[in-house]
């Protein structure tokens, strides 16, 4: 019957472990428009396209720009902040460990000797005594006198030797060591989904910085253009006035102009350096260490004819920032069933096995075997609320998390829509300003042919020299917008994050010294 009975009590036990109290999480539902070309106006043929078609995760590889791929594929490995997110990935394995370790039972060694004395004027002063008569001590330890206890002679100090273990488990009933790992996978998938979203930050800045770099130099490469043809204008004019063909107010406009041309340069190559440096520290490296590898001005690269963008629906697949507000949601969801666990019994499996000896050489007797072995049950009365407060706590954060997600995902799809915006409006842009480029160059030829003939003043050749460089100027920065605006599409589709990082843990990884 005994043996029947703990057999009944492990059935049960059993039985009950395999509940589970909280909410199950289940994935949200997504909202994802059928086409991103929905409302927008047709494109004219002559800009370059998106499509529906698959995305690369190489997609700075549409540049065709050797030395952008180069950099690109240093990211991963030598970025500081993709090697913090690593850590901080490791740390959230770590910490899944630690809450996984409670699902099993634990086991702990002891061994001690201790030598003791036990005070007559304690317990030891009541042993023996019995009614009011007068007793003799039968046992060493004294007795009474008319009730009263009579001195003890007291026990001698002895030698106390213990060795053996002890274990406990808690049975998890409820479940609540189960969503605790539960939360706590979820929180490392959260974790790795950071990582990525910071491989793809960096990614998409190491590019834009990139473009804007070779986008300074080009206007760099304009103003000194710009102050060739200025001083070819001042020279024009100092002829004309040793000449008498014009006053000295035409010589003192063209000086003024070539010195505000040239007063451009010097912030145009401060810029440049800084772009260097900015560069420099995305890949995890000193200031001026890239400068003999991009200081070579190149131009900026072009968008290719067609763009890949794929379809809506897999936003939600390739957007790390998403995938990582649904892990949160997840752990959010875990935490309730936690806290919900905590208000019902724990039982705790617990024993201990030893043995114990006043002589250490009968330490390894049988006779010194001793054992204790029982389940112990504790069941929650009164927390003062705390419990209460702990469950609508993880209610409240589970909204949050509920919330946060539905605000990444409507976000994610603003930015798609309004980096699709940017990327068509700039090129029609572009084209006007193509224009006026051909037209301002062609205005400065006219004006210089009329101010040779006389029949235009050098004020109309300032003016029209001061309108193609703003229009060149204005034509090259849209270059290098309509780039960085292709990045910044790429960024909000979430391409660019791959499953290889660098390998080996945190403590492997050691920082670089400069």
């Amino acid at each position: 019957m005994s043996s029947v009975r703990v057999a009944c009590a492990a059935a049960a036990i059993s039985l009950l472990a395999g509940c589970t109290v909280g909410p199950n999480f289940a994935e949200p539902s997504l909202f994802a428009p059928s086409s991103w070309f929905a409302s927008r106006p047709p494109q004219p043929r002559t800009v370059s396209l998106t499509a529906p078609e698959p995305i690369d995760p190489d997609w700075w590889k549409l540049f065709n720009d050797p030395e952008l791929v180069d950099l690109e594929r240093q990211i991963a490995a030598a970025n500081l902040s993709v090697r913090l997110a690593t850590i901080r990935l490791a740390e959230s394995r770590y910490e899944r460990g630690v809450a996984a370790a409670d699902q099993f039972p634990g086991v702990n060694g002891n061994a001690s000797y201790t030598r003791e004395k036990v005070s007559t004027e304690g317990v030891a002063a009541l042993i023996g005594s019995s009614g009011s008569s007068t007793t003799a001590s039968t046992n060493g330890l004294g007795g009474t006198t008319n009730g009263f206890p009579t001195p003890s002679p007291g026990i001698p100090s002895f030698d106390l030797f213990q060795s053996g273990f002890d274990a406990s488990w808690e049975v998890d009933l409820w479940g609540r060591v189960r969503r605790e790992v539960e939360s706590a996978d979820a929180s490392v998938e959260a974790s790795a989904e950071a990582r990525r979203d910071s491989l793809l930050s960096n990614l998409a800045e190491l590019a834009r910085d990139y473009l804007q770099l070779r986008g300074q130099q080009r206007d760099l490469e304009i103003v000194k253009q710009t102050l060739a043809s200025d001083q070819q204008s001042l020279s024009l004019t100092q002829e004309r006035q040793r000449g008498g063909l014009t006053t000295d107010l035409d010589v003192s406009n063209a000086a003024a102009e070539v010195a505000s041309t040239a007063a451009q340069i010097p912030n145009l190559e401060q810029q440049i350096a800084t772009t260097m440096n900015a560069l420099a520290f995305l890949l995890g490296e000193t200031p001026g260490a890239l400068n003999a590898k991009l200081q070579t001005a190149q131009p900026v690269p072009p968008v290719p004819p067609v763009i890949p963008v794929g379809v809506p629906s897999e936003l939600a697949r390739r957007r790390p920032d998403i995938r990582e507000a649904d892990a949160q949601l997840h752990a959010a969801t875990a935490d309730i069933g936690q806290a919900e666990a905590d208000f019902l019994p724990k039982v705790t499996l617990s024993g201990s096995a030893g043995l114990q000896s006043l002589q250490l050489k009968n330490l390894g007797n049988w006779g010194a075997k001793m054992y204790s072995i029982g389940p112990s049950i504790t069941l929650p009365i009164f927390e003062g609320g705390r419990l209460k407060y702990t469950l609508d706590l993880r209610k409240a954060q589970q909204q949050e998390a509920a919330v946060t997600y539905q605000q990444t995902v409507l976000r994610a799809f603003h930015e798609v829509d309004d980096a699709l915006t940017a990327y068509s409006a700039e090129q029609l842009r572009q084209r006007q300003l193509a224009t006026a480029v051909s037209q301002s160059s062609r205005t400065l030829d006219l004006a210089r042919q009329q101010y040779v003939q006389g029949l235009a003043t050098f004020l109309d050749v300032l003016t029209a020299e001061r309108t193609l460089y703003s229009a060149q100027r204005s034509y090259a920065d849209s270059t290098t917008t309509i780039s960085t605006n292709l990045v910044q599409l790429y960024k909000a589709l979430g391409g660019g994050w791959e499953d290889t990082f660098p390998r080996g843990a945190p403590s492997e990884a050691a920082p670089k010294l400069f």
